[in-house]
């Protein structure tokens, strides 16, 4: 990884974790890929390594990333899918070259083309937010409780209600305002 940059918040699904790489939408907003080769780098960790990267190529991963994030956040909350997150969405699936491959352990791969172009790796998230969008998975997409980054997840816990896009962040963030609070409250009880 390239030093100097905000670790990824890497999950189990490549749709939603794609839109992890800009968080706190709604407070100080943390860009995860800046650059190509930033883009690059993510794109290595999730499996979908690619030779290299244009500022053209970027603009065309984050209008992805915000046609994925409006769509899932209004599958969220069951409202209508934005029209045009819809159209980037289905246009980056249908651009790309990528098979899908089983592996030895039973697991299921991507291959991209012998070129391992951007947009290969843009057609895989783009059907992966497909099928979850579209509910084809098992898990329901949530929207996370903290104020600051109502970043979209897709919950595959057993009940379905949890609450933050990440408990290491979000969560324990949340867990210390409201403890904080609590103090300020009640200072005698920290005695």
């Amino acid at each position: 990884m390239r030093a100097g940059f905000p670790d990824f918040r890497l999950g189990n699904v490549l749709a939603t974790s794609f839109t992890a790489t800009l968080t706190e939408r709604n407070g100080d907003a943390v860009e995860r890929i800046p650059t190509p080769h930033r883009l690059v780098d993510w794109l290595a960790v999730s499996g979908l390594a690619v030779d290299s990267c244009t500022t053209a190529q970027l603009d065309l991963a984050r209008e992805l990333r915000e046609s994925i994030h409006a769509a899932a956040t209004a599958a969220a909350i069951q409202g209508a899918l934005p029209a045009a997150a819809v159209q980037v969405i289905n246009d980056r699936s249908a651009q790309g070259r990528a098979a899908a491959i089983l592996t030895p352990e039973g697991k299921r791969r991507w291959r991209l083309s012998s070129a391992s172009c951007v947009e290969d790796a843009l057609s895989v998230i783009a059907a992966d937010a497909i099928s979850i969008i579209a509910g084809e998975r098992d898990g329901k997409l949530a929207l996370c409780a903290s104020p600051t980054c109502q970043a979209a997840f897709f919950d595959t816990s057993q009940s379905r209600t949890r609450k933050w896009c990440d408990m290491n962040t979000c969560g324990n963030r949340q867990k210390k305002a409201r403890f904080n609070a609590n103090q300020r409250k009640n200072p005698r009880a920290a005695e």
